[in-house]
């Protein structure tokens, strides 16, 4: 086992005249035995970055290290790293056994006997060892993915990285092998990459997720760090489903002035700003109160065009007077719902709740308040 240390990594897609910085200045440090999560929409040079550890790509610039060696120039045979393939990679004319021997026999000594040892633990540890004599084609989808997940295992590796691996899996079956990959890599304590596009497998699985766009590095941080305390815009909307909602406004004196509405600027935001200077106010859908009966002069007024229940909450969407279909906002309400489509309704923006973005650069002016205190005792932070 060991760290990775990638040390403003770029790679660049050179062809003719042309050139596609596909990976750019990418610096981020990964502890040994980190479970670190990169996410970020396609095409954002995740899956490239990934590529480079392995060894698959050749890094333009930067460094990339493995433990306190640099592996730029180290084969992908010779850097002791298990990867696990979104479409799984498996050999069809195979057996399972064969599949997950393969490796051992091509890059070790080991004796048969030793091999079939390591793969017969391994197998059982991934609850697959009775399936050691099938085919590929005579397997389902979730043991596909066990048999590439146990091939990667037996290997020993230092390192496993992982490329939306359970992207081919229906949902429920997504969920189960989430649950058992994040309990492997404790049990194993290998230091693991993950590439996905999907923020709740980054949201449940990762010690920290990297976010990343266009690819520029946008934030590293735990999940709820990401979450409630987002760098810049980019990742304030990327991060959670539903996502943040955002009403571009200007800076007015004390009040952020909207199309919709005029928000008082909280008491903790720099006021050198000047008057007229863009900013982007967000807020969480379940961080919105709907339909408060004490609102008072914080309520302001929105139209219900459709509610969602989704049993455990509902997803309500609204519209403010004068709004277009494209000016709709998420709120997340509990329980069964207290409102229905067509409604005129009142939502309050709690003051502690919303974040603040400057227009210009994206970047956050202020995230909200989050009291991890309140937060245990069930009070709203």
């Amino acid at each position: 086992m060991a760290s990775v240390e990638l040390d403003d990594v770029t790679k660049v897609y050179r062809g003719g005249e042309a050139s596609v910085v596909a990976v750019e200045d990418v610096a981020v440090e990964i502890p040994d035995g980190d479970f670190l999560v990169l996410v970020g929409p396609s095409g954002c040079g995740k899956s490239t970055t990934l590529r480079m550890i392995a060894g698959l790509e050749t890094a333009t610039d930067g460094e990339i290290k493995l433990g306190d060696r640099t592996i730029n120039d180290v084969s992908a045979q010779d850097r002791n790293i298990a990867m696990v393939f979104q479409s799984y990679a498996l050999y069809p004319h195979k057996t399972v056994r064969a599949n997950m021997a393969f490796g051992l026999e091509e890059s070790t000594d080991h004796s048969s006997a030793e091999i079939d040892e390591t793969v017969e633990e391994t197998a059982a540890l991934m609850g697959i060892n009775d399936l050691l004599d099938r085919k590929p084609g005579q397997l389902s989808g979730g043991q596909q993915q066990r048999v590439a997940l146990g091939r990667a295992i037996v290997r020993d590796p230092d390192v496993f990285l992982m490329d939306e691996p359970l992207s081919n899996l229906d949902a429920k079956l997504r969920a189960e092998m989430r649950t058992e990959l994040q309990h492997l890599q404790e049990q194993l304590g290998v230091t693991t990459v993950y590439v996905t596009h999907d923020q709740t497998e980054a949201m449940t699985m990762g010690d920290r997720i990297a976010v990343l766009n266009e690819g520029e590095l946008q934030q590293v941080g735990t999940p709820l760090e990401c979450y409630h305390e987002p760098n810049n815009l980019f990742v304030a909307e990327f991060i959670g489903e539903p996502s943040m909602n955002v009403f571009d406004g200007r800076l007015e004196g004390d009040a952020i002035v909207t199309d919709f509405f005029e928000y008082p600027v909280p008491a903790d935001v720099s006021t050198d700003r000047e008057d007229g200077s863009g900013l982007v106010l967000g807020i969480r859908p379940e961080d919105i109160l709907v339909n408060e009966r004490d609102a008072g002069d914080k309520g302001l007024e929105a139209d219900i065009s459709v509610v969602e229940p989704m049993g455990n909450e509902n997803t309500v969407h609204l519209r403010f007077a004068g709004g277009a279909d494209g000016d709709e906002f998420l709120a997340t309400t509990e329980g069964i719902p207290n409102v229905s489509a067509g409604d005129r309704t009142t939502v309050e923006f709690p003051a502690e709740a919303i974040h603040l973005f400057d227009a210009e650069t994206g970047a956050a002016v202020k995230n909200r308040r989050l009291s991890f205190t309140d937060a245990a005792d069930g009070t709203r932070p």
